[in-house]
Order: structure tokens, then C-alpha cells, then sequence
């Protein structure tokens, strides 16, 4: 069953009942970003209009004043060792400024998240250029360097207002989603989108006695394999070897893998089937998910 939690997260990542160890499979965790902006929750009617009711979110402004208990009790309560030296050092070197605030907020609450984190789970932080190499370094030291898995950077509009004759540097356009696994045995599942079409135009540019289109793709060790290096159907092997064994070429061969060039002296080629091609792997910069327009339904003002 869904369930939602109001007001400050600490207090319920603290409630062992609500939040057991190794009880979390997947934490998506969108903080304040040290904006310097009052954020207010917008509310609209039931029939889709925003509504004149709203309240105040949160102050994303952070002050030294406010969070110095924090800082203090979370260096003495805090088991671990690695996290307690880095918030010491960033305090040495970041003093009493509002980044240290932000960071003395944040730093008990990721190490509540990775508490209540199964072994197979994982963790997306997502962070702009304000204080990300921070909330990386304390994220290192939370987690484990081991465990760190991206830093994907996502482009969430065109960049504005930097490229005036004033501007001192580029527009900014994107955010950064820190992806933080919480053991070695972390599940994670390959994405995949839609084959860019130009891509598919220019490299299958072939179609076989079936109709199917494919490319083809070298069959040469990237290395010297000798139990590799042997002689098929007239074609003499590359002077690494073939990248697969004589009972693979085999099998690939009787399925219709493989290209055979009627010049001897030419290698064979492996052939790759278009309808084969799960998509485009999905990597670390994502820069296909269209800004929310001025009159979304996802538009909530923060």
C-alpha cells in the first residue's frame, strides 16, 4: 500500500518500526538544492485549474546557526568512522557558511537512508551544480567509493539567460542524479530506448535472403588467442584469431551469421540483425525527456 509521510523525513527514517534495516529496496531522494528559494506547495481544483490555496514548503536556505546542534550531535552519535572525518573536514574548510549547513542536514539523513537500503538496493540522489561534489564526496564516505555506480548528468531544458553580450559563463541546462549502490550485490536492469533512426539508416544498410536487415561487424580477437587461429571454409584467420571458436563459427554459420566475401583474402564478417537490437543502451547522460511546459499537470511550482 502507498503511504505518504508529512514533514521533516529524519524523524520517520528514525522510526525503526516504520523503517526496519535492510527494509528499502529503491530510494529516490530529491533535496533541497541550497537554492536560497522559499518553495510553497501549489494545489489545484478537481477540475484540473490551480487553486488560489497553497502553503509554505520549505526555506531552501540554510544557516549555520540553525544547524550547529546537528553538526554536533550527529559527530557524536555517528558510528562511522569515514563520515564523521569528512564532515570535520569540510567544517574546517567550509566553516559556518550555509553549505556546511546544508551539508550538516543532509549528511544524517543519507546515513539513515543507507541504514533502512536492502544489500540489493540502491539509491538516486538528484543535486544540481551547487553543492553535487560535496554531496558526492559525502555520499563516498556514506556508502563506500566501491559503491558508487553514476553521476548521471540529465538535461532538463535549454539553457537561458547566459547568452547575452554580459554572460560570464554557459547556460546552465542540466542536473545531476547521483546513483549510489548499497552493496556489491545491488540489482540493477539495463535500459534501453528507441533506436535513433539515423543511426539505423547509416549502419544496417543490408538485408538478407529474409528480408532482415543487418550490419556487419568484425570477427577478429582483440587479442592473440592460438586455439583461436584457424582456417574456415578457404578464409585464413586474422593474425589474432577469430573472436569465437571453430564450434561457435559453426553454429553461427548454420543460423546465417555470418558473411562470407567472394575475395578468399577478405575476412568474415559477423552479421548483426536489426531485429535483434533491444534499443540504444541508456547511459549516463540523459538528454531525451522533454522539459515540463508552462501548462503541464506536472507543473507544481517546485
Amino acid at each position: 500500500m502507498n503511504r505518504l509521510l508529512f514533514g521533516d523525513n529524519l524523524k520517520w527514517l528514525r522510526d525503526e518500526k516504520l523503517f526496519p534495516d535492510a527494509s528499502i529496496d529503491l530510494v529516490y531522494l530529491d533535496p533541497p538544492f541550497n537554492s536560497n528559494v522559499d518553495y510553497n506547495v501549489l494545489f489545484r481544483e478537481a477540475s484540473g485549474q490551480a487553486s488560489q490555496a497553497q502553503f509554505h514548503a520549505f526555506t531552501d536556505t540554510w544557516n549555520w546557526a540553525d544547524a550547529a546542534d546537528t553538526y554536533n550531535e550527529f559527530i557524536d552519535t555517528c558510528q562511522n568512522v569515514q563520515v564523521i572525518e569528512l564532515m570535520r573536514a569540510l567544517h574546517s574548510f567550509l566553516k559556518s557558511s550555509p553549505m556546511m549547513a546544508y551539508l550538516a542536514m543532509m549528511a544524517p539523513r543519507l546515513q539513515e537512508l543507507r541504514r533502512i537500503l536492502k544489500p540489493t538496493g540502491s539509491l538516486y540522489l538528484h543535486c544540481d551544480p551547487t553543492a553535487s561534489h560535496y554531496l558526492k564526496l559525502l555520499m563516498d564516505a556514506v556508502f563506500g567509493v566501491e559503491h558508487f555506480r553514476n553521476e548521471v548528468v540529465w538535461k532538463r531544458k535549454a539553457g537561458r539567460g547566459e547568452t547575452n553580450r554580459a554572460a560570464v559563463r554557459f547556460g546552465v541546462s542540466a542536473d545531476t542524479i547521483l546513483f549510489y549502490a548499497r552493496s556489491k550485490d545491488a540489482f540493477f536492469s539495463r535500459q534501453y530506448r528507441e533506436s535513433n533512426p539515423d543511426y539505423v539508416n547509416s549502419k544496417f544498410t543490408h538485408v538478407d535472403e529474409n528480408g532482415r536487415r543487418y550490419r556487419r561487424d568484425n570477427l577478429t580477437s582483440p587479442s592473440h588467442r592460438p586455439n583461436l587461429v584457424y582456417s574456415y571454409k578457404g578464409h585464413a584467420p586474422p593474425s589474432k584469431g577469430w573472436a569465437v571458436s571453430l564450434e561457435r563459427m559453426k553454429q553461427m554459420d548454420a543460423e546465417g551469421r555470418l558473411y562470407f566475401p567472394s575475395d578468399k583474402n577478405r575476412r568474415i564478417q559477423r552479421k548483426r540483425f536489426l531485429d535483434e537490437l533491444p534499443g540504444e543502451t541508456v547511459d549516463s547522460l540523459w538528454d531525451d525527456i522533454p522539459p515540463i511546459n508552462s501548462q503541464a499537470r506536472e507543473r507544481l511550482g517546485y
